[in-house]
């Protein structure tokens, strides 16, 4: 097996996360600027403009909050709306299956756990090694075998 990063490590889709924060701000920019170019437009109608790009931009940030933190006594994963914390001793199984969206945990009171943080949407080479990263620093901190 390879080295282990040092904890804690945060696996998150930087690559899509640029991609929905660059949309967000720029959907943002240019109906706030349309807004204030139209002038027929009254006070109210602009804010409500500025109001919609405001919630465009929440939306594309919300999608981009998913991550997986990974330290010393277990894993945080952050989805699009929840955030669940888990012991190492919980996690069973690390899987990234061909065509999954995302990587899922299989637990040990029989559930499995969308980590949204590990997708190989954009970048399917960098979700494959962070998947094998948390696996296997999922079996060495459940078996205790540290480095």
């Amino acid at each position: 097996m390879s080295e282990l990063p040092a904890l804690p490590v945060t696996f998150r889709p930087g690559r899509t996360r640029a991609v929905l924060l660059t949309a967000g701000a720029a959907i943002f920019v240019v109906i706030t600027t349309i807004a204030l170019l139209l002038e027929q437009l009254s006070g109210g109608e602009r804010l409500s403009f500025v109001f919609t790009g405001a919630i465009l931009f929440g939306v594309l940030l919300m999608l981009s909050r998913p991550k997986v933190v990974a330290d010393e006594s277990g894993v945080t994963v952050v989805n699009i709306a929840s955030r669940r914390r888990l012991a190492w001793a919980e996690i069973i199984q690390v899987n990234l299956r061909p065509g999954d969206p995302w990587v899922f945990l299989n637990l040990s009171d029989g559930t499995s756990l969308p980590a949204l943080g590990i997708q190989p949407g954009i970048a399917k080479e960098r979700a494959i090694a962070d998947a094998r990263t948390l696996r296997a620093l999922a079996e060495a901190r459940s078996t205790g075998d540290l480095p």
